[in-house]
């Protein structure tokens, strides 16, 4: 209690000095930091997937001449553009459309008769596959006619839903990020010199190549989730985790411990959600369908999932963007450990003279 002055007594100042020991400003400001991070990982998902709705869905229509300009206006015009309609002359090349990941689903328009039949590769991703049929079914019924669906290329037995190549991607991107930021504590969270910088970003090399190989055991001889294609998945999730471990390098040679955070908001909080693993962009609202393929989830999931079900279709543009990301760690980290031994020096020149 505090004396009839009102000066506090010996045992409230030590109360007090205890507890500004135990949480300093730099922990409030690093408490604030995660929840921060905490409040953006559940906005962030859960208005990715909270509602998703179809929208401009790529379908390619095969129809009878005569029926295959109103078929396309059609399904074109529906209320909210579920669908983006491309007609093509035969039933092949829309096949190759859709196993080269340039539709998401093919209707082929019967002749004669009331009976269509569509085509999916739902191991692209169920739920585009699912959406457009749902919205080709509707359709269909408003017309009395029906649908046949034709799976093409499903999941492997082990791969339900076709979400092993997600949470593969989500595996090495995270194990990438925590892995430069144990070298970071390592030296007491330092910012790094030179030539630590150059260290640490050499050792996520080997690093990497060890989850790579850790990820394509797991799903490939352990569990069975993406069978074959071994060594392609080995190749493809070094070049994930360096981008991954490169980025977190250079944010925490950057900002320090803010860095961190940063890496976990570009890797998690944003770019899974987005990345197209549980949702395709035709299913998830503007902001996430347009920052999807730019990061490294988003890119790391589909040269996964397209090379080990489609031969590698439709990934070189994800490819150059894990590359981008791991080149611009690289020199973002040098640069900023350059930099700061250049004004080390000039300080220590002033002080010198």
């Amino acid at each position: 209690m505090a004396g009839a002055t009102g000066r506090s007594t010996p045992v409230e100042e030590g109360a007090g000095a205890q507890l500004r020991d135990a949480i300093t400003a730099r922990a409030a400001l690093v408490m604030l930091g995660v929840l921060l991070l905490q409040l953006g990982f559940a906005l962030s998902y859960m208005g990715a997937f909270h509602a998703p709705e179809p929208h401009k869905i790529p379908v390619t229509l095969v129809a009878p001449p005569e029926a295959e300009r109103e078929a396309v206006e059609r399904l074109n015009a529906l209320p909210g553009d579920p669908l983006h309609v491309t007609a093509v002359r035969d039933r092949a090349e829309a096949r190759a459309r859709l196993l080269d990941r340039r539709t998401d689903a093919v209707l082929l328009l019967a002749p004669t008769g009331p009976t269509d039949t569509v085509l999916v590769a739902s191991a692209g991703g169920p739920s585009a596959a699912t959406a457009a049929t749902g919205v080709l079914q509707d359709v269909a019924r408003a017309q009395e006619r029906r649908i046949v669906v034709r799976d093409l290329r499903p999941p492997a037995a082990g791969d339900f839903r076709g979400l092993s190549s997600f949470y593969l991607v989500l595996s090495w991107t995270i194990g990438g990020y925590l892995a430069a930021s144990a070298l970071n504590m390592a030296a007491g969270s330092k910012r790094p010199t030179l030539h630590r910088t150059l260290v640490r970003l050499a050792a996520m090399v080997p690093y990497a190549f060890v989850s790579g190989v850790g990820g394509a055991l797991i799903v490939g001889p352990v569990l069975d989730c993406l069978p074959g294609s071994f060594w392609e998945l080995v190749g493809m999730g070094t070049l994930v985790v360096f981008a991954s471990g490169a980025v977190g390098v250079a944010l925490q040679s950057v900002a320090g411990t803010v860095g961190l955070g940063l890496t976990i908001l570009i890797f998690t909080v944003l770019g899974n959600p987005s990345s197209g693993g549980v949702y395709p962009a035709s299913l998830l609202p503007p902001f996430w369908a347009a920052i999807g393929q730019a990061l490294p989830p988003g890119a790391g999931t589909t040269v996964v999932r397209n090379t080990v079900y489609f031969g590698g279709s439709a990934t070189t543009g994800a490819f150059w963007i894990l590359g981008a990301w791991a080149f611009g760690g690289v020199v973002v980290a040098i640069l900023a450990a350059a930099f700061r031994r250049g004004r080390a020096g000039r300080a220590g020149g002033h002080f010198s003279a």
